[in-house]
């Protein structure tokens, strides 16, 4: 809802999506967050907009309640200059989730955070969506980051007129953890697959061959076996005993 679409139409929960609404969280590449206020007044801003007749207490128990699962509650009453970036980060996650957004988008949260504090905040994520079973879009480039993030991973064609040419199931186990996911041998079929389109096929379908309907595949795993009823079977390739 934040740009206008130069064609095409939006829907959620039934309803087309054409502005900025409160049952979508969004979570930028930087922190977003008011830096004249807290980070507790940061999160208590977009409660209260979602919440306006809630009273004080009632805020700061939902603020208090996020803070606490992205690990900040020692910086309640900091101010955005006095965190580190991993930080403020976690504060615009926090900030999203307050609300209670019916799906969460994520454009490329932690793109610009060093190596071991994006790790962290995958991991703290992962323990997020697993407690409140929250909904969430995310852009990414990172490949490792969607096959340990994402449950199904869309894949666009390159180009100005690039549109989503495949949908990947993630076959892995739903509780997988970022310190063993190299490990697991799945991780690599997934992966190969994942490169390969980005590599070779990516660039095919970029000169409009992208498919109407994307495909659903499942790297790794055996095409599930179509069920033909007998009596749809020609006689010729019937068994008689």
């Amino acid at each position: 809802g934040l740009e206008q679409a130069s064609e095409g139409h939006v829907f959620m929960a039934q309803r087309e999506v054409n502005a900025p609404g409160l049952e979508r969280g969004v979570v930028f590449q930087g922190h977003a967050l008011m830096p004249w206020l807290t980070v507790r007044q940061n999160i208590a801003f977009a409660v209260r907009s979602k919440w306006p007749d809630w009273k004080r207490a009632e805020v700061d128990k939902q603020v208090e309640k996020y803070v606490a699962l992205v690990g900040l509650t020692p910086a309640l009453d900091k101010k955005p200059s006095q965190l580190s970036g991993g930080m403020k980060q976690r504060v615009g996650i926090a900030r999203a989730f307050a609300i209670e957004p019916r799906m969460l988008l994520l454009d490329e949260p932690f793109g610009a955070l060093d190596a071991l504090t994006r790790g962290t905040i995958q991991d703290e994520l992962l323990k997020i969506c697993a407690a409140t079973k929250q909904t969430v879009f995310m852009i990414t480039h990172d490949v490792d980051e969607a096959i340990l993030l994402a449950d199904r991973i869309l894949l666009m064609a390159n180009g100005p007129q690039a549109r989503v040419a495949e949908i990947v199931v993630n076959t892995m186990s739903r509780d997988r953890q970022r310190a063993s996911l190299h490990h697991d041998p799945q991780f690599y079929r997934i992966r190969n697959h994942l490169v390969d389109f980005l590599v070779e096929r990516s660039a095919t379908l970029s000169h409009g061959k992208a498919p109407e309907h994307p495909p659903e595949v499942r790297p790794g795993l055996a095409p599930v076996a179509e069920v033909i009823p007998f009596e749809s079977v020609p006689n010729s390739l019937r068994s008689h005993a």
